[in-house]
């Protein structure tokens, strides 16, 4: 096939699939650049508001016909007072009624669909202003940091600014738990490819995750939680004061007997209607009665109607579609009897929705009055919770790990430049092309990396801002992406699993009265018992010993680095102490010196935050003290 040929039979593919990723011969090759997502957030977010407009119209219309339908029965029952009772008048007064029950679920249905429509913008917002700004609205993981751990503080993993801030969109604890964890772990091969493989395939399916998100957007992290709590313990308990054999047999039958003494005083009139009212003062008694269970279980739902519509609606689409990975169908795995778990969650949301007519006072106070509405509602979340409550902790479960691998799936999406990684079975690093993921794509500098067949300290030297912690970030941090089993930002990369370990950004603690030099031993203490147990270990240092004076920062430097020669452990070791580099006359074998420079042009710094091989040889703290009035003889 020719080179023309190929390239047409190329652009067919990609043609018929939008959102397939380059094939690996022609990387630069790119269905959807990044411009191009842009355009389609953009366009979605018109789309969206004009859909929101014309939906506020749709309520303002509803609401001027609701009060036109109360004004018609003010007007009815004022009739029927000057009048008296006669058959077409009562037929009158039924039909606004039923008419603005009508319109009050019309009403509903409109501001379920206008509330959607919001959080539908709001995601595609958050898109667009993540790719213009870097800005992201989800969590950012503050609570997950932790600066005992082995790299997540040095790496910028969790909190502003961090990875995974950049990544989150996770709505729930537990979801959000989810991506901290795998951020915050290397995991095994087997897993990595296979969430690659199911990162993959939700790509393909991102305009589908849109409306997963925006279905969750609205509502607290806590609340899903507290949902399965109530449905598992908190529910079985409260329902207790049901088991009542009367009192189920009566809850049963009052609507026909409610149907007939209406029709009958209707028919009749007279005394009936005063038994009417006998009736209604009997369940406003009973309904009293059990008030303080009713509102014990009511409120322990409270909101939570159009969260489980939520849960359903996506519940369903991840039953619906047929996925290829291993890793999404393991999440089905448990096999569920009779209906599909997103039925049984929209069962429990009619009856919390019917349950919420007891807000309204007019319309919950007729239905408890002649219906025993918020009984009868009790009764049937008995049913439910006996025949349903378990399987469906399993299909929430999956809505938690849906936010995560949609997380990634996003990243990779809106990142079309990044690639996934390949994972090598022994000690291996090779990267070309590798950026900084959360340096914006117009400012980052990309370099090549490799480690030797056998484990090597690489010394990196260098001036002040050149790039020298900035690079050892960039490994470190796409290393976490790869075994995370997300793409990386290179152009390729290829890695064996590594335990990762750092020492960079070492701080005091005047409420544990640790002074910075106790702190910088504690964390060599913690990774060196790391190395000494760990065959993997990948040790990423910036400056050691920076709480000591320049003789002991040399030579503790200097012991450690044998150490880790000693221990056949791989770093990657940032320093301005030269005679570091010079250790590589001892270890040729075992030692390799890279370095960042400048270059000087009349007086003039500019950093081009290449990694180069060999020690530096241009500093500019010369510079830079002249620059604030000190100069060095």
């Amino acid at each position: 096939m020719n080179k023309h040929a190929k390239l047409a039979l190329l652009s067919l593919v990609y043609n018929s699939n939008p959102y397939i990723y380059p094939i690996r011969e022609h990387p630069k090759i790119m269905v959807k650049t990044k411009d191009s997502i842009l355009k389609d957030y953009q366009n979605n977010i018109a789309a969206q508001e004009t859909r929101i407009s014309g939906l506020k119209k749709k309520l303002n219309n509803i609401s001027f016909s609701r009060l036109g339908l109360f004004v018609a029965e003010i007007l009815i029952i004022a009739a029927i007072i000057n009048i008296g009772f006669h058959p077409i008048l009562t037929c009158l007064l039924v039909i606004p009624f039923i008419l603005f029950l009508m319109l009050v679920k019309k009403q509903s249905a409109v501001q379920v669909a206008l509330t959607y429509a919001g959080q539908l913008l709001w995601v595609y917002q958050n898109e667009a202003n993540q790719i213009l700004t870097g800005k992201n609205g989800y969590d950012s993981g503050e609570q997950y940091q932790d600066e005992l751990h082995p790299y997540a503080s040095d790496l910028d993993i969790y909190g502003a600014g961090s990875l995974y801030a950049f990544s989150n969109r996770c709505n729930t604890e537990r979801g959000m738990d989810l991506l901290a964890e795998n951020l915050g772990k290397a995991n095994d091969k087997a897993t990595i490819l296979a969430r690659q493989e199911a990162i993959k395939e939700l790509t393909g399916h991102i305009d589908q995750t849109f409306h997963f998100r925006a279905e969750l957007q609205n509502h607290q992290p806590e609340q899903l939680r507290t949902i399965q709590r109530k449905l598992l313990h908190d529910l079985p308990q409260q329902l207790r004061f049901t088991n009542k054999a009367w009192l189920k047999f009566y809850v049963k039958i009052v609507p026909y007997l409610s149907m007939a003494l209406f029709a009958a005083a209707l028919i009749f009139g007279g005394v009936l209607w005063q038994i009417v009212g006998l009736f209604a003062t009997f369940h406003a008694a009973l309904s009293f009665l059990n008030l303080h269970h009713i509102n014990k279980v009511y409120y322990g739902f409270t909101g939570g109607a159009n969260l489980l519509t939520a849960f359903s609606g996506i519940i369903k689409w991840t039953e619906e579609v047929e996925w290829k990975s291993t890793y999404i169908k393991n999440l089905f795995a448990e096999k569920e009897e009779g209906i599909a778990v997103s039925a049984q969650i929209k069962q429990l949301a009619k009856i919390i929705q019917a349950f919420d007519a007891r807000l309204n006072v007019i319309l919950g106070g007729f239905l408890n009055l002649f219906f025993l509405w918020d009984l009868k509602c009790c009764m049937y979340l008995v049913k439910w919770q006996s025949q349903y409550a378990k399987p469906v902790m399993s299909g929430l479960a999956r809505v938690n790990a849906f936010e995560e691998l949609i997380s990634c799936a996003t990243m990779a999406y809106n990142q079309p430049e990044w690639t996934y990684p390949d994972l090598e079975d022994n000690f291996h690093l090779k990267a070309v092309a590798l950026g900084h993921p959360l340096i914006p794509e117009s400012t980052r500098v990309l370099n090549d990396f490799q480690l030797m067949v056998e484990p090597t300290v690489d010394i990196v030297t260098g001036s002040n801002m050149a790039g020298k912690s900035t690079f050892l970030r960039t490994v470190g941090i796409n290393m976490v992406l790869a075994f995370a089993g997300t793409p990386v930002c290179a152009d390729k990369m290829s890695v064996s699993i590594f335990h990762l370990l750092s020492y960079m950004r070492i701080k005091d603690s005047l409420n544990d009265q640790t002074s910075t030099f106790k702190a910088e031993l504690k964390r060599l203490k913690m990774i060196l018992d790391a190395i000494s147990t760990s065959s993997n270990a990948l040790v990423l240092i910036d400056e050691m010993l920076r709480g000591t004076n320049s003789r002991d920062k040399f030579l503790g430097s200097k012991v450690f680095i044998e150490k880790l020669i000693e221990q056949k452990t791989p770093a990657l070791f940032a320093t301005h102490d030269l005679q570091l580099s010079e250790m590589i006359a001892d270890y040729p074998e075992q030692l390799r010196n890279y370095h960042f420079d400048i270059q000087i042009n009349e007086g003039e710094m500019n950093f081009d935050y290449k990694l180069k091989h060999g020690p530096c040889t241009t500093f500019n703290a010369a510079l830079l003290l002249k620059e604030i009035g000190l100069t060095l003889n």
